[in-house]
Parts: C-alpha cells; sequence; structure tokens
C-alpha cells in the first residue's frame, strides 16, 4: 500500500465535517488515502447489506454500485464478506472511487482475505478509514461502533439484502439518527434476506428500483455523463473504453489495442480538447 497513515483529529480541516454533528463523534480518526480531500467533496452513499448474499442480491449491490461510481459517487462501505465487499469490488471494476471503514487499525485489515481488495481501493485513488490506532485488534463491540461512521461519512444509506433481524439494520438505526436518508431494495416476499429491506421500505425507507432513484434523492439526477464523439477512430475507442469505466492508463492501453504512440497521442488530443482530465495516478474520466 503506497498511502501512509495519516491521523486526523476534529480541528484539523481534513477531519470530516459530517462526523462532528453525529452522537459519540470519534476523537481521532486514521486515514489511509492519496485522494483524501476529493473522496470528501464528491457526493458518498453507503451500501450495505448480509454477509450470506443472494444472486439477486449480488446482482443489485453490483449494478447500483456500478451506475452510482460512474455518476461520480463515493461508495462507501465496510470491506466485510458479501454485500460490503461487492459494493467495493463493483465501484472499482467501474473506475470509481470507494472509501473502507475497517473496525480495527488500518495495520490490521479485517477480514485479512480482503488485504488485496484494500491495496486495490488505495490504488484506484479511494481510501481507507478507522477511529482506532493502526496496530489494534478488532474486537466484537467494533463492528456496531465502526456502522456509525459507515452512515455518518456518507450523504445517504442504501440496504440492498438484510435478513429480518441482520446486524445491516443497526446501521440503518445510525443513518436514521444522523439525519442521513435510508434507502432500500425491495426484494421477493418469500425469501428471508429480503425480510429486512421489506420492512425499511414499509416504515419509510424510500424504495430504490433504479440508479435514478438514488440520485435524485442526492440531487445530482441528470448529472450523469453523456458519451462524447469523436471523428478520430483512435480517440473515440479511448472515450468508449473510459464510458465504460476503465480509468487506469496502462488497462486503457491495452484495451484499446492502439500502439504505444497511437494511444498517446489521442489521449494527448482528448486532454487539449478538454474531453477528458487526469485525475493523478494515471487515472482518466471525461471532462463533461
Amino acid at each position: 500500500m503506497t498511502a501512509s497513515i495519516q491521523e486526523l483529529t476534529p480541528l484539523e480541516p481534513a477531519f470530516p465535517q459530517e462526523l462532528l454533528q453525529i452522537d459519540q463523534p470519534p476523537s481521532q480518526l486514521f486515514v489511509r488515502s492519496n485522494n483524501w480531500q476529493q473522496l470528501m467533496q464528491r457526493p458518498r452513499v453507503a451500501i450495505v447489506g448480509s454477509r450470506k448474499v443472494t444472486t439477486y442480491g449480488r446482482e443489485v449491490t453490483r449494478q447500483l454500485a456500478a451506475d452510482l461510481a460512474r455518476a461520480g459517487v463515493v461508495i462507501v462501505s465496510g470491506l466485510a464478506i458479501g454485500v460490503d465487499s461487492i459494493a467495493h469490488k463493483a465501484a472499482l471494476d467501474a473506475g470509481g472511487l470507494t472509501l473502507a471503514v475497517l473496525p480495527g487499525g488500518l495495520g490490521q485489515i479485517y477480514p485479512s482475505s480482503h488485504t488485496q481488495l484494500a491495496e486495490q481501493i488505495l490504488a484506484q485513488g479511494g481510501g481507507l478509514v478507522s477511529e482506532y490506532a493502526p496496530d489494534v485488534h478488532p474486537q466484537k463491540w467494533f463492528f456496531v461502533e465502526r456502522n456509525r461512521l459507515v452512515s455518518g461519512l456518507s450523504h445517504a444509506l442504501l440496504v440492498t439484502e438484510a435478513a429480518e433481524k441482520s446486524g445491516t439494520l443497526h446501521t440503518a438505526n445510525f443513518a436514521l439518527d444522523q439525519g442521513r436518508e435510508v434507502l432500500a431494495i425491495p426484494g421477493n416476499i418469500t425469501s428471508s434476506l429480503s425480510k429486512g429491506t421489506n420492512n425499511l421500505i414499509k416504515t419509510g425507507a424510500a424504495p430504490v428500483t433504479s440508479v435514478h432513484d438514488i440520485l435524485h434523492i442526492l440531487g445530482i439526477a441528470g448529472t450523469q455523463k453523456t458519451k462524447p464523439h469523436s471523428i478520430n477512430p483512435h480517440e473515440q475507442v479511448i472515450i468508449n473504453l473510459i464510458y465504460d469505466g476503465k480509468r487506469e492508463g496502462s488497462q486503457l492501453l491495452q484495451q484499446s489495442k492502439l500502439s504505444v504512440s497511437q494511444f498517446n497521442q489521442a489521449l494527448t488530443m482528448l486532454e487539449i480538447q478538454g474531453v477528458v482530465q487526469a485525475l493523478g495516478a494515471n487515472q482518466w474520466q471525461l471532462k463533461n
């Protein structure tokens, strides 16, 4: 992991102001990111749900996380097995940014099986966050405490799949207490893993059937990028790849099937024309 760990206190400008307004705000944050300022400036949606995921839950989580990421929304979750990791991976696959809130120190990635995922999050411009010192091991009660930060760092919380007594509902309760919008995916009434989301909707959570529902609630409906067109076929290949969620320079070069000189010339012209812009770390996005 290239990013070093930075400790933030509530008195520092980089400390998320949203966390100062929640019950039991953290006394410090430990952050690992090369892109922290941009992450805090973008709209953020937490996506959470069951650790045991049905095919339906997996599909809707992937689709909505990817669509939100392409719209410039940062996906926040807890790096856990199930919905959390699916949401993180979908955001990365779409070329977007994602933020993982850990239940232990940043020197103790949990679960350890997601160490590579954590590295991918950092490499693509995302971040890792914890309120615990880097060498602190996760404790049972840390998981609930972590959930208040998942919702607190977000502008809205989306529950994609959850059982009737799922621990995910703790996060939804935190979000409600914090004044965050709570959204839920309606599910099959015969599925035990949809009882939690269906009950949330019955008690006032906004039902979500497409990414447009979420963007509307965030106040950014209609801001998704339209695909630019170029008369130069090499430039159009690159435009198409970025539009489809590819952002990393070496990946763009490989999938464009252009020579290095053709690729560099086309990308340079697109940047000069104001069609694409560099995000740093060899990441690119459409500018319009």
